[in-house]
């Protein structure tokens, strides 16, 4: 989002700050809030009635999630901090104003809303398509960056991280990761993952 535009929306809520693991929106809940990530992470997820996680989406500073709610409806997924966050909290009324006072977030708005649909299309896909070892190594490198000739995990994911990520057990992820370090591909260093080269298209 532009800046300007940021900055005018942040000044229709209210400050916030959340500890760790908060939990701001449970799946299901009626709600039209709005939160503006100012500090920290803020993970968007689905549960099954078994317990089981998918991870939708992380969030950092300068992003904004719980816009899905503008049409009324029930929130179609959980979120909570995954580290100390400050937001600012933007109710749905003052949401509503400021869309018929800046068309020009109206137009922001609807692009985030194609991508955000073309990215859970992909995920959609792969949890359909691909086996757990081929979701992982699309985890691994979407979220990773180059460093010369090694890709460094930006964040520091569990094993469970992976898992909820990609749909499987944590058991599976152990697995498969183990394969990669043996095969000299993976290795952890200072908790993130290092990719040395190319991983395997498949196994």
């Amino acid at each position: 989002m532009p800046p300007a535009l940021f900055d005018a929306l942040a000044l229709r809520g209210n400050a916030r700050s959340f500890r760790a693991n908060a939990i701001l929106i449970s799946e299901g809940d009626v709600g039209d809030t709005l939160y503006i990530v100012l500090s920290g992470r803020i993970r968007t997820y689905a549960s099954s009635a078994e317990g089981r996680d998918v991870v939708l989406g992380d969030y950092g500073p300068g992003e904004y999630l719980g816009e899905l709610a503008l049409d009324g409806g029930l929130r179609s997924a959980s979120a909570k901090t995954t580290e100390a966050t400050t937001c600012r909290v933007v109710q749905g009324a003052e949401l509503r104003a400021f869309l018929a006072e800046h068309p020009d977030f109206a137009v922001h708005l609807s692009q985030k809303l194609v991508r955000m649909v073309r990215r859970l299309t992909e995920q959609v896909k792969r949890l359909a398509l691909q086996d757990v070892y081929g979701r992982m190594v699309n985890v691994l490198m979407e979220l990773s960056d180059a460093s010369g000739d090694e890709r460094i995990v930006r964040e520091k994911l569990t094993q469970q991280d992976i898992a909820d990520r990609v749909g499987s057990s944590r058991e599976m992820v152990n697995r498969v990761l183990k394969d990669l370090t043996t095969g000299g591909y993976v290795s952890a260093r200072d908790g993130r993952y290092v990719i040395h080269r190319r991983l395997p298209a498949a196994r």
